[in-house]
């Protein structure tokens, strides 16, 4: 039996991560969650997994769960960072999933690190922001992490057991998103539901906008850099709409492995569950003889300015890509309240970055810092927009 603690309960990833652990009871047993403010949708996974602790984002939620849970449940609930902080490194845990959205997730995946959980790694702004700092942490203490990304979970799978000094190149790739073949300027009149209307995946409403943008695929660059040791230069992306192959290796002697499946999130989540076993987590199948022709095309740098204002954060490095993280959050949150169009977003994370001074990231207060400073920078250069 494995006992889990899932951070993020109520997002996509978290509601099918619960789907799979529901399909192995003898197998796994939920200790722990962390939501948000969905409390209505928490409080039916306490009734189903009966955690023995959860945490909600404030003092309200945590309310608004009692009355809605009742107390019969015996679960205690906690709030705020300390919260998160408190499951993530609860003991008798052996993983956690971290996968809460954006930077929030930073803090409460260094807690179970250092408390020696083995993390499924959902949250790629862990890497985008301290990627360094997070993999020396994790070799430290012994923690094995195992990606949940789709992409990332398929450049593992296509790793194992091969030397990392054979590998040339690792292929990302992206699905387009639903502006794939739209210019950079007829995308200034994209609306939010628009937007949001993705090809291929089912996801929360920042990674899907990240996904329109490519800033998703940039955050996945940064992201690939750190969890497998490969430098910048190494690190391809390509679109690939059909969304089978998930990303690939090209090694030394010209070889390619790559890694297809349905465009299912719970195949990822299950693999890093039960690994080094497998275990089937969907009945959804790849059928390849009615599998449409796979497509591949190089991404538009004019098209989607942010895939290359990431490859620039990442090889800066320092508080750049914590910065490039902090900006794109602050925007796609206008963006999604309509404060700004699609193609500011873009603009505000590239003015945040061209005014930012680039520091070492020598500690977690300094990433911190950094990205606090962006999100301010950048709620200034949202207020001018809106008022034009």
């Amino acid at each position: 039996m494995k006992n889990v603690c899932l951070l993020g309960s109520t997002g996509s990833i978290g509601v099918s991560a619960l789907e799979v652990i529901g399909r192995y009871p003898a197998r796994f047993r939920v200790v722990a969650l962390g939501a948000g403010r969905n409390v209505r949708l928490l409080s039916e996974q306490i009734a189903r997994h009966k955690p023995e602790v959860v945490s909600v984002l404030d003092d309200d939620s945590a309310l608004e769960l009692k009355e809605i849970a009742g107390s019969s449940q015996g679960t205690t609930i906690l709030t705020g960072r300390e919260g998160y902080r408190e499951i993530a490194s609860i003991a008798g845990v052996d993983d956690v999933i971290s996968a809460q959205v954006g930077a929030a997730g930073l803090l409460p995946t260094i807690a179970a690190i250092e408390a020696g959980k083995n993390i499924a790694l959902a949250n790629k702004e862990t890497m985008v922001m301290a990627g360094q700092l997070v993999m020396e942490l994790a070799r430290t203490k012994g923690v094995r992490i195992i990606p949940v990304d789709s992409e990332h979970s398929a450049i593992f799978q296509c790793l194992a057991g091969y030397l990392p000094s054979a590998v040339r190149k690792i292929i990302l790739t992206a699905s387009g998103g639903p502006f794939f073949r739209m210019t950079y300027e007829q995308m200034e009149k994209v609306t939010v539901a628009e937007a949001l209307r993705h090809p291929n995946w089912s996801m929360g409403r920042k990674i899907t906008i990240d996904s329109a943008t490519m800033m998703n695929k940039g955050l996945e660059v940064i992201e690939a850099r750190w969890l497998f040791d490969v430098e910048f230069d190494r690190i391809e992306v390509i679109i690939h709409p059909q969304s089978v192959i998930h990303s690939l290796v090209e090694y030394e002697d010209n070889a390619l492995m790559a890694q297809l499946g349905p465009p299912d999130m719970k195949i990822p989540i299950a693999y890093a569950l039960s690994y080094p076993e497998r275990i089937e987590a969907t009945e959804r199948k790849l059928l390849l003889t009615q599998t449409e022709p796979l497509e591949f095309f190089p991404p538009d740098g004019d098209s989607f300015p942010l895939l290359g204002l990431a490859y620039d954060a990442g090889r800066k490095g320092g508080t750049a890509p914590a910065v490039l993280n902090a900006a794109n959050e602050i925007a796609v949150q206008a963006f999604l309240a309509e404060k700004i169009s699609f193609t500011e977003i873009s603009q505000v994370v590239a003015a945040v970055l061209d005014i930012h001074e680039a520091r070492p990231a020598e500690k977690i207060n300094d990433i911190l810092t950094a990205d606090g400073w962006a999100r301010a920078a950048a709620r200034k250069l949202i207020e001018r927009i809106d008022h034009c």
